[in-house]
This record gives structure tokens, C-alpha cells and sequence, in this order.
């Protein structure tokens, strides 16, 4: 077969018989189950760059393989070094050897010029080795982890004998919980023959590990090997060139993609050797993943990372998918995008016209693919019942959805390429702020499948491309509503804008694609939305992270008001992120029949409340004390507590809220004209129910999110959040130099009219 053809003239291998315990994972995320790992050091990772000595961080890795190996998993290490800590120690004494007055007869100058003779690489290893394995005991001895030497030469393996007396040899070794460092004996070995690597290589040399740590692997039966270099891991072309993409999973048979560059600056097998060594693994039945061991800034938990599932350097599958990946899809919708940004309004209005028709003609299908995802939901019992609420479509649903999506078609039609200011900065010298797409967003959702349509308009009538990743537990419902949006697309050539991620890809891997993704909206619970914050370091993450809103109830309040917006902002859908949470009274209501109607409201509507700190000691017997004042409840329970003004309500939403949305219930203009001015959240109301903070009861369509950031769109986002600027100058050979000192030209800055749009000029645009 192709993996003989490959190694039929290499001596140093055999075919592997197949693994007792299965194949290699398909996915990354199973290198979580990953028992018995090797970990292979290049001599890149271990070198210091003059190969004189070990490299900076060199100590990290071996402590996060003793980790490791303290969590239960059987770890191995394949390495070099002895040479070059060899060749620093035997330089070291050969200096010092030399005699003090011939040092200071040579004069300063020859003395640093100084040439050492050339160091035969078999006496710097056997110099080398015991300090080496010395330094090895010393680190994992501060994990109370031993370890134990292992030097093997070709015979090794050649010999049946010896072959069964080292495999022996390292299962005892793990059976006892004992870290084996393999090395070649490179005291005794020849040298390696010039280009040799692993075509026709009968040696193993110390810059060849590959095969060595390959023929390991299997030969242990290893469920992964991890194979640490100098490059981020396997390129399609050489590493720095212009074209260069990483590749996050090869596949047998993919070779005829590669170009390979040069080698490793001490290495002699280079990146071909390695992906010959991993391919040959990988039939053997080990995972195989190659990254970057030298990074110092992650070079401590890369390790840590390849065994977590995470996206680190190029994870080698023989499961190859039946569609793209999702770098691919993000590259496809990119694309597409940028044409869809290029369409006439009336073509993107068009698009969503023809979507929300789709919601109500094909609503039998879409209400069939959702009642199966609720069944599934049901019999699994993961969901809780406002979750439930969520996942749940019906007629009336699908009908506002299709009433929404109209709503955004109107709006779209002044959207991309609305010129904002138009300025005359000289003669014939014309400035433009115009409005444009983002560029590509990534929407990841909970259990709301119509937010597929409402994000997909929203993305279509303001030109972007969109990257959907919906929870699992509404496969059934999004897969048909992206389906819709595809066919509304194609009506005008542009189905590829939006893209639905079905595969396996972990949500943490997605926040990492920042050259290819603008933005990120969660949408979903605080939880998730602080997940993706963190994960997402270098992409711009538009959301809140929790939802604790606040009603403030003046003594000048209206009693009916006070009941039904209480009620309206806790009862009405209280898993929703502008679901009223905390309950701020005035002092002076306390014993009143105002606060006796709310709190017997609350409880006829099964609402679970606590006290706050200071309503609890007016109270003889309380309800329970909160834990804490910043909770999002997301269900039927909420916390009251007293304040003596509206100042220190203010002050108390300051402190405690997360400037979503906060309501002040008052008959005095004065007092909530403070309240609104002094509040700094992003959604602020007077005498109305905080479930009025969203998009579509703003008259917006649709939203993609309720942002509570103050640098761009706050508050629910709609079209206007997914749009940014750029400036278009227009001139007439204009040059900087005209407008120098010495230049006859001076700056006008005029400020002309603005059209709301100029369709003539939308193109460039």
C-alpha cells in the first residue's frame, strides 16, 4: 500500500501490526483521552542557537510532562542535548586548559578572535550525557517524578532479542510510573551520512529523532506523539514566504500540497523527514501532532495545549471531512461577502424579502426539524425548562421573525456606502466618511435557533459575511434555517456569505481565527459570553457579560405603574438577559400597601425572593439573605433591597449592576431626569419595563446582541452596530508637498451637503 511504497527501502522501519486498543483519533478534541504520549524534542527546541548548550526554557517542557504524568498519563521523551551541553563543557575545558600567560601574550584582541578547534560530535556527547540526565533528575525530581535513561543505538531495533528486551524495559518502567528519556547512544554511533535523513538512513542520528520517536511510538502502542520544532507547526509552502498558510490537520495523500523549504539550522531531517515519521505513526494507529517548542511565551503550555484539544501547530487525521473546513468556510463567506457588500440595496433588500417568505412557506418543515430537537432535548433532560423556552419555535414565531426580517429590508436600503461627511479640503480636493461592512462575523448562539434569521438579515442588509455556530441541541432546527438563508442568497449569486459550522470545531478554536474573523457576538448566557471574551485575546468581542437589571422604585411612585412593570420585568420571560434581577424599594415604602401589593404580586407569580443586606435587618423574619447583590437569576427569583434616595440607588446600580438596563419607577420628572442623566448603563428607563431593551421593540428588526461596551455599538445592536467607516479622498493630483509651507495651496475644510446616499458612487465604495 502507499505507506510501504514509502518505506520499503528504509531498513530502520518495519510495517507496524495494527494497534490492540484501535486507530488514531479523527479529532483533536479526543487527544483529551490521550493515555500514553511521547513527546519528542527537536534538536531546534533543545539547542541554544551556537549549539553550545541547552536553549532558554528548556525547562518548562520537562515540568509539564511531569504534570502530566502526574495526572495518571503514561508520559515518554525523546530527545537530544547530549552533544551540545557536551560541546559547551568540553569548550569550557579547553579554555581553561590553556595557560594564563600564553592567554595574556596573545593580547586581548587574539584572545577573544581566538578559534577553538572543531569538537567530533561522539566526544561531546559522551562528555555531555551524564550532565545532562543530571539536569533531568534535578527538574523532575521538584515534581517528585523519577526518571530513568534509555540509550539506544540501531542495533536496538534490528535485533529481535534486543527489540523485546527494550520494549520489556519501558513497560515496566511505566508500569512503575517512571518517565523514560530515550536517546540515540551518540558516544558509539557513526556519523550520519551527508542528506541521509530518512531516505536510505541507517543510522540514528541525534538530528533525526523523527524516525526514533515514530518507531517508538508505535512500537509502545502510544496514543499520541507530540513532536516539538522550531516552526508552528506544517506549512503548504516554505515557512515565511509570502503564500504560506499553517495548516491546522493534514491527511494522507495530501502531500502533493506541500512545498517544503530548508531545513531546521541544526536539524538534518527537516520538515519532510517529520511528516514522513508522523505519517508512518499514524498508519501504526498514534495521533500525531507537530508544533512550535521554542516559542518562549508558550513554549510552557504547548504541551499542555496539544493534550486539551486545543488548535497548537498540525494535528495529522486519517478521518478526512466531507466538507470544508472552517478556515475554508471563513475564507468562502469572506469572499462572498465582499460581493454581497457590492450588491445594489434593492438586491440585499431583495434577499431578505425572499428569507422571510421562506420562514412562513416552509414553516412545516422548519417546525418538524425543531419538534425533533426538542424531543431530543427532553429525553436527554440537559436542558432546564427556560432554556426549553428558548429552543422552542412555533407559528407565531416564525410569523414575528418574517414581520422582523421586512423591517430590516427597509432599513438596509441606507446602509453600506451612506456618506456621513463630505468635506472640501482644498480646491478640487474632496473628503468622504462613508459607511461600510465589517468585514467577516463570527455569531455564536445558545439554543436560539431564530436567532439564525434574525442575524443572518441583519449581516445581509449591512453587506457582512457571517460565521454561525449553533449549540448542538439545535442541530435539526439550524441546519434548515441556514439552508433558507443559502437559497435567499442565491438569488443574487451570493450563497456563500453565510456559513453554518457543523463540524466539531470547539468554540475556544474559533476565538483564535484572527486573521480571519472582525468581530465575535455571543449570544447566549453570561457564562458563554465571558468564556468568549477570554478566549478571544485578539478579536473584538461584542456582547455583555451578564444581564443584572435593576428596577428602582421611588416613594413618588405610581402604585399600578410599579405593579405592572415589576411584574412585566420578572415574570414575562425571566430567563432574558433584560429580565429585571434586583428590586431597589425606598426606604420609605417599606410597610406600605405599595410594597405589600409588590411583594404579593411576586409571590401570586411564584417569583423566590431574597433579601438584601439592609432589608433584611428592617426584617424580623426574612426571606433568605442573598449571596450576592451581583446575581443573574435567569429565572423566577429576584433580590429586593431598601435604599433612602434615588442617589443611592444610582450609586447601588454603579457598584453592583453591569450597565444593561436599569428602570426607575417615579411620578416626579425632576427626580427621574437625575436618575436617567446620572446613570452611565447602557439601556436607562423611565416608568417603562426593561424588557423593552431589545432590538425589535426598538424598531430595529432584529439584534444581534445588547452591548454593554462603551466603545462602539451599546445597548441593543441592530444594522447601524454592524457597520464602521472609511475615508475616500478624491482629488486631482494632489500631492502633500502642495500644502508644505512653501506650497501655494491652503486648506479650506469646508464642510459640504450631505446626500444619504449616492448610489452612483456606491461601487467604489
Amino acid at each position: 500500500n502507499y505507506y510501504q511504497l514509502i518505506w520499503s527501502n528504509v531498513p530502520f522501519f518495519t510495517v507496524p501490526l495494527a494497534r490492540a486498543h484501535g486507530k488514531s483519533f479523527a479529532h483533536r478534541s479526543e487527544l483529551r483521552q490521550a493515555k500514553r504520549i511521547v513527546v519528542k524534542l527537536g534538536s531546534a527546541v533543545v539547542t541554544r542557537g551556537d549549539e553550545c548548550g541547552l536553549a532558554l526554557g528548556f525547562s518548562h517542557k520537562y515540568n509539564v510532562v511531569a504534570v502530566l504524568q502526574n495526572q495518571g498519563r503514561e508520559m515518554m521523551i525523546v530527545t537530544s542535548g547530549a552533544v551540545a551541553f557536551g560541546k559547551q563543557r568540553l569548550r569550557h575545558e579547553i579554555l581553561l586548559s590553556q595557560s594564563v600567560r600564553q592567554a595574556l601574550h596573545s593580547g586581548q584582541n587574539q584572545l577573544k578572535d581566538m578559534s577553538l578547534p572543531v569538537l567530533e560530535a561522539r566526544a561531546c556527547a559522551a562528555a555531555g550525557q551524564s550532565g545532562l540526565m543530571a539536569l533531568y533528575e534535578a527538574m523532575f525530581t521538584q515534581y517528585s517524578t523519577c526518571t530513568a535513561q534509555i540509550l539506544v543505538t540501531n542495533l536496538d531495533f534490528h535485533d529481535d532479542q534486543k527489540r523485546r528486551n527494550l520494549n520489556s524495559t519501558l513497560h515496566e518502567l511505566l508500569r512503575m510510573n517512571i518517565v523514560p528519556i530515550i536517546n540515540t547512544n551518540d558516544a558509539v554511533v557513526p556519523p550520519p551520512e551527508p542528506n541521509s535523513n530518512l531516505q536510505g538512513v541507517n543510522v540514528i542520528s541525534i538530528k533525526d529523532n523523527d524516525s526514533l520517536a515514530a518507531r517508538l511510538a508505535v512500537e509502545m502502542r502510544a496514543d499520541l506523539l507530540i513532536a516539538l520544532s522550531d516552526v508552528e507547526g506544517l506549512y503548504d509552502s516554505p515557512p515565511g514566504s509570502d503564500d504560506a498558510k499553517l495548516l491546522d490537520t493534514f491527511y494522507p495523500g495530501d502531500q502533493h500540497s506541500i512545498t517544503y523549504g530548508t531545513k531546521s539550522r541544526v536539524g538534518i531531517g527537516g520538515m519532510e523527514a517529520k511528516v514522513k515519521a508522523a505519517l508512518w505513526a499514524l498508519q501504526g494507529g498514534t495521533s500525531v501532532v507537530i508544533a512550535n517548542g521554542t516559542h518562549p511565551k508558550v513554549t510552557g503550555h504547548v504541551i499542555t495545549d496539544i493534550v486539551e484539544g486545543k488548535k497548537v501547530g498540525t494535528f495529522f487525521s486519517e478521518v478526512k471531512p466531507a466538507g470544508p473546513t472552517v478556515e475554508q468556510q471563513t475564507e468562502m463567506a469572506r469572499s462572498a461577502g465582499r460581493t454581497l457588500a457590492s450588491l445594489e440595496p434593492e438586491q440585499r433588500s431583495d434577499i431578505i424579502c425572499t428569507l422571510a417568505d421562506l420562514l412562513t412557506e416552509r414553516k412545516d418543515e422548519i417546525l418538524s426539524a425543531n419538534k425533533k430537537d426538542m424531543e431530543h432535548a427532553v429525553s436527554t433532560g440537559r436542558l432546564s425548562p427556560a432554556m426549553l423556552k428558548r429552543l422552542s419555535l412555533s407559528s407565531s414565531k416564525l410569523n414575528s421573525l418574517s414581520i422582523g426580517l421586512r423591517q430590516i429590508s427597509v432599513s438596509s436600503q441606507d446602509s453600506v456606502g451612506r456618506v456621513l461627511r463630505r468635506t472640501r479640503v482644498a480646491n478640487k480636493l474632496e473628503l468622504e466618511q462613508i459607511t461600510v461592512p465589517i468585514g467577516v462575523l463570527l455569531v455564536i448562539f445558545e439554543s436560539r435557533p431564530d436567532c439564525l434569521p434574525q442575524v443572518s438579515a441583519l449581516a445581509i442588509a449591512s453587506g457582512n459575511a457571517l460565521l454561525l455556530k449553533g449549540g448542538k441541541e439545535a442541530a435539526n432546527t439550524n441546519r434548515i434555517l441556514h439552508e433558507l438563508a443559502q437559497e435567499a442568497l442565491s438569488i443574487h449569486g451570493v450563497k456563500d456569505a453565510i456559513q453554518l459550522v457543523s463540524t466539531r470545531e470547539e468554540v475556544e478554536d474559533l476565538c483564535h481565527l484572527e486573521k480571519m474573523i472582525d468581530l465575535i457576538i455571543p449570544r447566549g448566557s453570561s457564562q458563554l459570553v465571558r468564556d468568549i471574551q477570554r478566549a478571544a485575546k485578539s478579536i473584538p468581542v461584542l456582547g455583555h457579560s451578564e444581564g443584572i437589571c435593576h428596577v428602582y422604585v421611588d416613594h413618588e411612585a405610581s402604585v399600578d405603574k410599579a405593579i405592572k412593570i415589576i411584574r412585566d420585568s420578572k415574570c414575562d420571560y425571566p430567563a432574558a438577559c433584560n429580565a429585571m434581577e434586583t428590586l431597589l424599594v425606598h426606604r420609605d415604602l417599606l410597610r406600605t400597601p405599595l410594597f405589600d401589593q409588590i411583594i404579593d404580586m411576586l409571590r401570586t407569580e411564584h417569583v423566590k425572593i431574597h433579601a438584601g443586606p439592609k432589608f433584611a435587618s428592617y426584617l424580623t423574619f426574612s426571606p433568605s439573605e442573598v449571596k450576592s447583590l451581583r446575581t443573574e437569576y435567569g429565572d423566577l427569583e429576584c433580590c429586593i433591597e431598601v435604599v433612602d434616595s434615588m442617589l443611592e440607588a444610582v450609586d447601588h446600580i454603579h457598584k453592583y449592576g453591569s450597565s444593561h438596563t436599569d428602570v426607575i419607577v417615579t411620578e416626579n420628572e425632576d427626580t427621574a431626569e437625575q436618575f436617567l442623566q446620572q446613570l452611565d448603563s447602557a439601556c436607562v428607563f423611565w416608568n417603562a419595563s426593561s424588557r423593552f431593551a431589545d432590538g425589535y421593540r426598538f424598531g430595529l428588526g432584529a439584534e444581534v446582541g445588547i452591548s454593554t461596551a462603551r466603545i462602539h455599538a451599546r445597548g441593543p445592536v441592530g444594522l447601524e452596530g454592524l457597520l464602521t467607516t472609511k475615508w475616500v479622498l478624491r482629488g486631482e493630483g494632489h500631492t502633500a508637498a502642495d500644502f508644505s509651507e512653501q506650497g501655494s495651496m491652503t486648506y479650506l475644510h469646508e464642510n459640504l451637503p450631505v446626500a444619504q446616499v449616492l448610489p452612483e458612487r456606491r461601487t467604489t465604495s
